[in-house]
């Protein structure tokens, strides 16, 4: 039998964050918890939080005092916590009729069951997450606009390779993150098990604009991608021509010496 939370109220805070690289969930799995995939824990006096390997935790019902002591706890299990973790806060609110509605930070919902907050928890965390890496995205186009820019005028600076390299390489690892690590645009394995959440995932997946916003960053990476490439080809081309012409030159030398030497002889 499915339990239900927040018995006594008709709207509880939310809160998702994106504390780091990876959470190492293996003490609390070996635990009793209230469910798992995503896995959920009790927190504060009658909250709960939700855990995601990948990073995230998405925390139900706790008072301020009580969410600085719950990550407090959980600090140890961060690796590699992130200096200003992205944040998102909602109000979730108990409203059968409008259940998958998210309006202006307000999240409705048939129930508090733990199965439903499992499924508001993955739009929650996938959305800190791809704000995350959005921002992160941003700032590695804009490092590397200028080398595009820069193309039209010549492609002999050999000093961009490096910092090319080190921006396809950040790409890549976003890449990687958010489509092997996270799994963004897909569905939550819950749904197997509770296909009658699946609507309000839906809902709320679209709400949340999740798959348009994969779809955009996905196209700004690419595009990343693409621009180190084709500015590191036209590096490797240049410094392979510029090979050629020293073997041509030596060439030249040497057909040169050879006709002195010959020169000098007759």
């Amino acid at each position: 039998m499915q339990k239900n939370l927040f018995t006594d109220k008709d709207a509880v805070k939310g809160r998702a964050i994106f504390l780091g690289e990876r959470l190492d969930l293996c003490t609390l799995e070996a635990t009793e918890p209230l469910a798992r995939q995503p896995l959920v824990v009790l927190a504060g006096e009658s909250g709960c939080a939700a855990l995601f390997k990948y990073g995230a935790a998405v925390l139900f019902g706790l008072s301020p005092i009580e969410e600085v002591s719950f990550l407090s706890h959980l600090k140890p299990l961060i690796v590699e916590p992130f200096e200003a973790p992205e944040t998102e806060e909602v109000t979730i609110r108990l409203d059968p009729d409008r259940a998958g509605q998210a309006e202006n930070g307000v999240i409705s919902v048939q129930e508090f069951s733990v199965s439903c907050l499992q499924i508001v928890a993955e739009v929650l965390a996938k959305s800190v997450v791809l704000a995350h890496y959005e921002i992160g995205t941003a700032v590695v186009f804009d490092q590397v606009e200028p080398f595009a820019v820069s193309l039209q005028r010549t492609s002999k600076n050999e000093r961009w390779g490096k910092e090319l390299l080190r921006q396809l390489g950040r790409t890549l690892s976003i890449q990687h993150k958010i489509v092997g690590r996270v799994e963004i645009i897909d569905k939550p394995e819950l749904l197997w098990e509770a296909p009658d959440l699946e609507r309000l995932y839906s809902r709320l997946e679209n709400e949340y604009e999740i798959r348009d916003r994969h779809l955009a960053l996905e196209r700004k990476l690419g595009l990343i991608s693409s621009t180190a490439e084709t500015v590191l080809e036209l590096l490797q081309h240049n410094s392979t021509l510029r090979v050629e012409w020293y073997v041509v030159i030596l060439i030249v030398v040497e057909i040169l010496l050879s006709l002195y030497n010959i020169f000098l002889k007759s």
